[in-house]
């Protein structure tokens, strides 16, 4: 990194003329330019930095000790985040986390003499079990009188969607694929219903913030530079979004996936030994990182995490996804990280050149994935093939558990009896056979009161070369 053509930027981190993201030898650097000089130093000096990182609000870096190059004040490394995840991903309270937490640091820096300048999702990331800004140049010195000019981002990113959610339906946030950007504001408002109109926050931040959208430009830009806006009016403004989105809610409707932790059933035989079989597997391997597929409500996900190792506990029914954040956050779990994922359709690369957002399998490959429920749900309810499914995973992980459920199993039947069965393939003699052409079965265990049988599986890539 000594002096010369500069390195090139991670393809998520090109919109930011003060710096970028990039990659050395393994590792992850910051370079600050040095039109950035003034506010980086502002940051540190001003004591900004050192409170953030006190409350976890900041992902720490730290200053590399050799000579910047050419055309750079300071180059970063900043800790690696163990899973980037994107705002289409999390629930409705990670989002909502999310938000809250951008509006502390906004209200932290101001008292520091500075303010964020952007308020992107994209810029929060869930680190030790809690929302942190990875973005250090998002701070700028705070010019009195001077708007948020990240307000408009901030109900677009983080207001608009949480709306939809608690006022419409959940899965709207499905739309920030579509709109990474953040929401359009004259988007969201015909969506909500009368009766928001009637709510001072989503009225003025919402409502009536989409209408001024159609201000003349010489209106707006007197607007958006008076000096008018005082420290003050800053600090209500904060004030006021955070009531709001502390007042949006999303409850689980009663009927759910999200009731598996149910005593009755954490406490049957069954499961009971499947958890005693996956603590076996588990004191077998030394995995670092874990993917747990069809998750639920993470029960088992949070077995993983307690074992040290980082889980991102992934399910398609937003109800477990809020259930199981919700319970990681009680516990305090910080090598846990509950995503809404749908594994027959998984977050795609999209963005500039469909290269700026990852997809799923490109933001690393994991030591173990787990699919334990979860293969007769993509065999019969998505009529995906065996041989698809162990192929997917053989090229994901170096070691997979995984569980069979027969046809006779009560679930399956319950899946079954509104369609005709056409998988006669399904079996657990196919079920093995599939498997076994990418995998060496290392462990297999019945579990009690079930039919169902547990599977301790290795690549057989890995399995040849220890």
């Amino acid at each position: 990194m000594g002096a010369g053509i500069p390195p090139s930027p991670e393809q998520s981190s090109f919109r930011d003329p003060d710096g970028f993201v990039f990659e050395s030898e393994g590792n992850v650097f910051r370079w600050v330019g040095l039109p950035y000089q003034a506010d980086y130093d502002r940051l540190v000096e001003g004591g900004l930095r050192d409170n953030l990182f006190s409350r976890e609000l900041l992902l720490p870096f730290e200053e590399c000790s050799s000579e910047p190059p050419a055309g750079c004040y300071k180059i970063l490394k900043p800790r690696r985040v163990p899973f980037i995840s994107y705002p289409y991903e999390w629930c409705f309270s990670q989002l909502k986390d999310a938000a809250l937490t951008t509006l502390e640091i906004q209200r932290t820096a101001l008292q520091h003499g500075m303010s964020l300048k952007d308020a992107s999702a994209f810029n929060i990331q869930f680190v030790d079990g809690t929302a942190s800004l990875i973005d250090t140049l998002s701070f700028e010195i705070y010019r009195p009188g001077r708007p948020w000019v990240a307000f408009r981002q901030f109900c677009q990113h983080f207001l608009a969607p949480l709306a939809l959610m608690s006022y419409r339906d959940v899965r709207l946030s499905q739309l920030l694929r579509s709109y990474i950007d953040g929401l359009p504001l004259d988007l969201v408002r015909p969506l909500m219903p009368l009766r928001s109109w009637l709510r001072p926050g989503l009225l003025a931040y919402l409502h009536l913030h989409s209408l001024a959208g159609h201000v003349k430009a010489d209106l707006s830009h007197k607007i958006t530079t008076s000096r008018t806006f005082s420290l003050n009016s800053f600090h209500s403004l904060i004030d006021h979004l955070q009531s709001t989105v502390e007042s949006l809610c999303w409850r689980p409707p009663p009927v759910s996936w999200s009731t598996y932790d149910s005593p009755e059933l954490t406490e049957s035989p069954y499961f009971i030994s499947k958890r005693a079989v996956l603590g076996t597997y588990l004191d077998l391997l030394d995995v670092r990182a874990a993917w747990d597929f069809g998750a639920n409500t993470g029960y088992f996900s949070r077995q993983v995490a307690d074992h040290g190792v980082f889980t991102v506990s992934m399910d398609s029914d937003p109800a477990c996804v809020e259930a199981s954040y919700l319970q990681m956050k009680q516990k305090k779990q910080r090598f846990l990280l509950p995503l809404f994922m749908d594994l027959t359709n998984p977050s795609a690369s999209i963005g500039w050149s469909n290269q700026e957002r990852r997809s799923v399998f490109r933001r690393g490959k994991p030591g173990l994935i787990l699919g334990l429920g979860l293969v007769h749900h993509l065999v019969i309810s998505n009529n995906v093939p065996l041989n698809m499914v162990a192929d997917l995973f053989s090229r994901h992980t170096e070691h997979l558990v995984v569980e069979f459920i027969p046809k006779d199993d009560p679930r399956v039947q319950v899946m079954l009896r509104d369609r005709e069965d056409i998988f006669t393939n399904y079996s657990q003699q196919e079920f093995e056979a599939q498997f076994q052409r990418h995998f060496k079965v290392e462990r297999r265990d019945s579990l009690s009161s079930s039919s169902r049988v547990m599977y301790l599986m290795r690549t057989l890539t890995s399995a040849s070369h220890p």
